[in-house]
């Protein structure tokens, strides 16, 4: 049985995107990935399905990914799951650019390679820096949550502290390799796309072709 992936776009200045995943749609625990903003819309969702967070994934700290995860942490007693190459603006509340969150000590820090279970979901965790130094994805049954290092018809910025495009493009590469074509990516803004459809059209990546 597939897992069960809803998007929201919690409300703030960045609309990015956050997810809930569950091992089915009748699953009553959940993961909860990037939540980085508003959480009303969060829990409207989590209490219509009657679903529990059991824990909080990270793909990388800018605020616009971290912004809530204190809140839910505190509100909910999920562990939080976040990039070990990262971890300190998670922990000091002081993200790239300049921006403040709630400080929140995370349960584990991940790295790439590791496996994980949360909300019965078993998740590779792959390493993907270039829009960010310690940036990780999640892969779990097909399915991909690629942060902000991947989007349909783009790609992250590298303009920031810690971002590289040489990085970027190769983490990318190594992501098709690992996971194949046909893997749905679910991205940190816009809508869904796959891997190979991104290799194929997408014009920052004409040079992986």
């Amino acid at each position: 049985m597939a897992i069960s992936v809803e998007r929201l776009v919690l409300p703030s200045q960045w609309s990015s995107n956050c997810y809930v995943v569950r091992a089915s749609e009748q699953a009553l625990e959940a993961a909860v990935v990037d939540p980085g903003g508003d959480l009303a819309p969060l829990n409207a969702l989590l209490d219509g399905h009657g679903v529990n967070v059991a824990g909080i994934l990270i793909t990388h700290t800018d605020v616009d990914h971290i912004l809530g995860v204190a809140e839910l942490a505190e509100a909910t007693s999920a562990e939080v799951w976040a990039p070990a190459g990262e971890v300190v603006a998670l922990r000091t509340g002081q993200t790239r650019g300049g921006h403040l969150v709630r400080p929140h000590e995370p349960a584990h820090t991940i790295e790439d390679g590791d496996r994980i279970t949360v909300a019965g979901i078993e998740l590779e965790v792959a390493g993907v820096p270039g829009h960010s130094s310690g940036h990780v994805a999640f892969h779990a049954d097909g399915a991909l949550f690629s942060g902000d290092l991947l989007f349909e018809d783009s790609v992250g910025r590298v303009d920031f502290e810690g971002g590289d495009w040489s990085q970027l493009l190769d983490s990318i590469k190594r992501l098709l390799e690992r996971f194949g074509p046909d893997t749905t990516v679910y991205p940190g803004h816009g809508g869904p796309t796959t891997l190979g459809r991104e290799l194929a059209t997408n014009p920052f990546l004409a040079e992986l072709r």
